[in-house]
């Protein structure tokens, strides 16, 4: 899959040109003049920030301006969604919109404003990475199996982190537990970062954790992963099985990242941002960083960003509704 989409970025990139030359004749003049704001809706050193500067600076060279990376933690992500769709639709505000805030929460939260359906216009998809199964390593355990088993002889003892209310994490460990019939307890952060300080520590059990944001600590031997959540094994953990194979059949997620400007913003601008950020996921720098981590680059359209999303939010509508989540 990781091959089929450079290649199609590959093979698209002549018409890319022409389309962005086309485009940019009717940019508004001196666009960009000033610096751009990319706005994160979680804490430093999460997947979705280490994510989002990944492309910032190549993105923001190619298009002659400043990326500035805001991280604004909060509220599940709809605090930072709001800021953007709110933004003046001029091309200076942009969104890292991930499968928490722009798929999840509007079934999550009850009468959701602004919509982000209708209030973002979507750029294009970054990335999407597998997510790991982690343990505190002083918990007993050394298998997906023997984790489930013990958290049936404990229920409820369990807990687990998250970047927060409705997060890939939270959506991740609620499905899980759906899928196991086990009883775990949710324990919300501000952030994917300080979650994972206390997995370490031993104040959390257990965390479903985006590969970018906790391969270096596995790695390390901080934590121990036990499943991948993708259908298949990553090749930067090939030893790791995913939850199907560890013993929870059905289960598959992946966290994604994708950038998106407020509702209204120019097409040409959004046309040319989609141009330059693609551009610079595929700079062989860029893609070797996010692959080395195990996400998958993309760079895909508007319109299929736009369809993607649509389709997410339908899966984790019935995720949210069968394992009856609900945060406010």
């Amino acid at each position: 899959m990781q091959r089929r989409h450079i290649l199609r970025a590959g093979l698209a990139l002549p018409s890319l040109i022409t389309a962005w030359r086309a485009g940019a004749q009717n940019l508004p003049d001196g666009w960009p003049s000033r610096p751009i704001r990319l706005i994160v809706p979680y804490a430093p050193g999460g997947g979705t920030d280490v994510l989002a500067r990944a492309v910032a600076d190549k993105a923001g060279q190619r298009l002659g301006a400043t990326i500035v990376v805001d991280n604004r933690p909060g509220g599940a992500g709809n605090l930072a969604t709001a800021m953007a769709a709110e933004a003046a639709p001029d091309g200076y505000t942009l969104l890292v919109g991930n499968i928490g805030p722009i798929a999840v929460n509007p079934s999550l939260f009850r009468n959701l404003r602004p919509d982000p359906a209708t209030a973002l216009a979507p750029v294009t998809l970054l990335a999407a990475a597998p997510m790991l199964i982690l343990v505190n390593r002083r918990l007993p355990v050394t298998d997906l199996r023997e984790l489930v088993a013990l958290a049936k002889e404990k229920p409820g003892e369990l807990n687990y982190g998250s970047a927060g209310n409705g997060s890939a994490n939270h959506l991740a460990g609620a499905y899980f537990a759906l899928r196991a019939a086990i009883n775990i307890q949710h324990i919300p952060y501000r952030g994917a970062g300080p979650a994972l300080n206390d997995l370490v520590s031993g104040t959390l059990q257990m965390m479903p954790a985006t590969l970018p944001s906790s391969i270096g600590m596995v790695k390390d031997g901080l934590v121990r992963a036990l499943a991948v959540t993708t259908a298949t094994r990553v090749p930067a953990l090939p030893e790791l099985p995913t939850v199907a194979e560890a013993g929870v059949p059905g289960y598959e997620m992946s966290a994604w990242y994708g950038i998106m400007a407020p509702a209204g913003t120019p097409r040409p601008i959004v046309d040319r941002l989609r141009q330059e950020i693609a551009a610079a996921i595929h700079l062989p720098e860029v893609r070797a960083r996010i692959e080395a981590e195990g996400a998958e680059p993309s760079g895909n359209t508007p319109d299929e960003f736009r369809d993607f999303a649509a389709a997410e939010r339908r899966k984790w509508a019935e995720v949210v509704r069968d394992a009856r989540i609900t945060v406010d």
